[in-house]
């Protein structure tokens, strides 16, 4: 009988992954059975991350790590795919999570709020594809999930800042996709709408309520609904899906 070599293990890195919806996608991706780093901006943020990565090490037997680096900085995002890299041996799929907010009407907001959100969330979503990107295509194989939003789609008072970072990650998503899917290496991006996060539980009850009232089902999501939607953007079923910006609104843009 001929002896079955066992496949290698996947590796993916999930940046923004210390709590939230990097965090479930981060457990969801170490369920499917990867290798997973857990990324976080600051020292501060490190315990929480080694914390997951301690837990998805623990739960599924897979390789975990976590990394400290500021997806804005070039160099950093770059330090972080090529330590990921080395790690697992292989980086198979890239989730481009990080992401934050400075919200306020355009007459009030400042530039630095402005800028210091186009850094992070579109800046450090570029920052993260080129580095993953000449991996990949030396693999001949791979998957980018871009975290984008709703509001990148149809806009939002008060958070214009926001709303063109993730459309900016739209724009990237198309074109890199056209770039990556002779090598196959598909780009994808996700568009979540009201999540419950941290940010969502500083609403008001009668916040909540209107925010539901907009939502088909009636409901915010939870980050586990995010999360599989990018398991499965991350698999090999998910092969002949490039290019694509898939809503995870519950009904609200419909």
């Amino acid at each position: 009988m001929t002896e079955q070599v066992k496949p290698e293990r996947k590796g993916a890195l999930v940046t923004g992954s210390s709590r939230g919806i990097g965090r479930a996608i981060a457990l969801s991706l170490a369920e499917s059975g990867m290798n997973v780093c857990v990324n976080c901006s600051s020292e501060r943020s490190l315990p929480a991350a080694q914390e997951l990565a301690a837990q998805i090490s623990a739960t599924y037997g897979v390789k975990s790590l976590a990394l400290v680096a500021n997806v804005a900085s070039a160099e950093e995002a770059q330090t972080l795919v090529e330590s990921a890299h080395v790690a697992f041996g292989r980086l198979d799929v890239l989730v481009n999570n990080a992401g934050i907010t400075r919200d306020g009407l355009v007459a009030r907001m400042k530039e630095e709020d402005f800028d210091a959100v186009i850094d992070v969330n579109l800046k450090g979503t570029f920052n993260c594809c080129k580095a993953a990107t000449k991996i990949m295509m030396k693999q001949r194989s791979g998957r980018i999930v871009n975290m984008s939003s709703v509001v990148g789609v149809s806009g939002n008072a008060g958070q214009a800042n926001y709303a063109a970072s993730k459309a900016g990650v739209i724009g990237i998503t198309k074109s890199l996709s056209c770039e990556l899917a002779p090598r196959n290496v598909t780009v994808n991006a996700v568009a979540p709408g009201f999540i419950e996060t941290d940010m969502t539980d500083a609403l008001s009850d009668k916040q909540r309520e209107a925010i539901s009232s907009r939502i088909a089902c009636g409901r915010l999501g939870q980050p586990e609904d995010v999360a599989n939607l990018v398991k499965f953007l991350a698999s090999d079923e998910a092969g002949y899906i490039t290019g694509q910006v898939i809503c995870i609104d519950g009904g609200m843009a419909l």
